[in-house]
């Protein structure tokens, strides 16, 4: 075992140690660093959270949400965190026998498996977790571009039950100052929408269509920006296209972090906001296999919203593997925000809003998800 100071973005320079699975004590958290000359990727095993995506030579790092303090070392979710077997809450009866919110990933110990290893042009590393009340094992696989600031992950999921169950699989990366601030513009390509906390059997009405979605005095509201009121806090859209993609661009910052995934993995996109003293605090940038934040009774009675279903089943012994990437791009001060975004010749193009192709921004030469 050796000794080495390295930078590690949001926690800055820090001593920390390396064992021969990779891992690095960051402040004292059991963590992985996949590091390129683009941008450095931190993955903490206690919860298994991305915790730390940030530029070189720049530590501003976008997934910066509930970092927790100096010598906290519990395990729990921060910045981009997987919530399985479910989003949202346990039924009483769940939570009663210990079943946590957004299910158990984020709330176990995740261990590496194999190292980091060099393969054409990436970082790779795989970590692993089992979640003992859902019966489910999950192993995540990260490729980590050495030129880009780029990042494909692969997540395989296993009912390790001897009878089939269903389960949800959310993506829950959020975005904290000092990234965030009352300029951050969010932009997707969610379609059809509607803001949680509805009733019930048709809590999808009224619906509405990204980014406008009506508050609970019927007022419309655009969920481009977060200034000072939160409301509505959590809303969902179905996705139309065969990609499903979000970015959050702070021109005062320079900087652009931007998620893709495939609509078949994860039909879904939903925003959460929230914010403190009458500023911006948090914003979720989520995708996955639900768009209804319920427990499972609620989930079957409902079934399908704008004909997107609501859960997903796993034999006994299957597994399911699903994708998504997360880049990173150096953006203009006077960036609109993204318009449209291309996937073509194994490139990311990002078309700004009301602009030419001259202000396209394009992520190098990537593998997709």
């Amino acid at each position: 075992m050796r000794t080495l100071l390295a930078s590690v973005g949001w926690l800055g320079l820090t001593l920390f140690t390396m064992n021969l699975h990779g891992e690095e004590a960051v402040r004292g958290r059991r963590s992985l660093v996949l590091r390129g000359t683009a941008a450095q990727l931190t993955v903490d095993l206690a919860g298994g959270s991305l915790v730390d995506f940030h530029l070189t030579g720049r530590n501003l790092n976008p997934l910066s949400w509930a970092a927790p303090k100096e010598g906290d070392t519990g395990i729990h979710g921060f910045g981009h965190f997987l919530c399985l077997d479910r989003w949202g809450p346990p039924s009483d009866a769940e939570g009663r026998s210990g079943m946590p919110y957004h299910g158990e990933a984020a709330n176990v110990e995740w261990k590496s498996v194999g190292g980091i290893e060099e393969a054409a042009g990436a970082q790779v590393a795989t970590v692993a977790a089992r979640l003992p009340l859902a019966g489910l094992s999950v192993k995540r696989t990260l490729r980590f571009s050495t030129s880009q600031a780029y990042c494909v992950v692969r997540e395989e999921v296993r009912n390790e039950n001897p009878l089939g169950r269903i389960f949800n699989m959310v993506q829950h990366p959020t975005i904290g100052r000092p990234f965030l601030d009352e300029t951050t513009v969010v932009d997707a390509n969610g379609r059809k929408g509607f803001a949680q906390g509805g009733t019930l059997p048709n809590p999808e009405e009224p619906s509405s269509y990204w980014p406008q979605v009506l508050s609970q005095d019927g007022q419309p509201v655009n969920l481009r920006r977060l200034t000072n009121d939160p409301n509505p806090n959590v809303v969902s859209f179905a996705i139309d296209d065969e990609f499903g993609w979000v970015t959050a661009a702070t021109p005062g910052q320079g900087l652009l972090i931007g998620y893709l995934w495939r609509t078949r993995d994860y039909p879904w996109f939903s925003v959460w906001r929230d914010v403190d003293h009458d500023r911006p605090a948090a914003r979720g940038l989520e995708f996955g296999t639900t768009g209804l934040h319920q427990p499972f009774g609620i989930l079957t009675r409902k079934g399908t919203i704008f004909g997107r279903p609501l859960f997903e089943h796993l034999d006994a012994g299957e597994s399911r593997t699903k994708s998504y990437a997360v880049f990173l791009a150096r953006i203009p001060d006077t960036f609109a925000g993204v318009g449209s975004l291309d996937v073509k010749d194994g490139r990311l193009v990002l078309h700004e809003r009301g602009r030419g192709p001259e202000r396209d921004l394009t992520v190098g030469t990537v593998e997709l998800p």
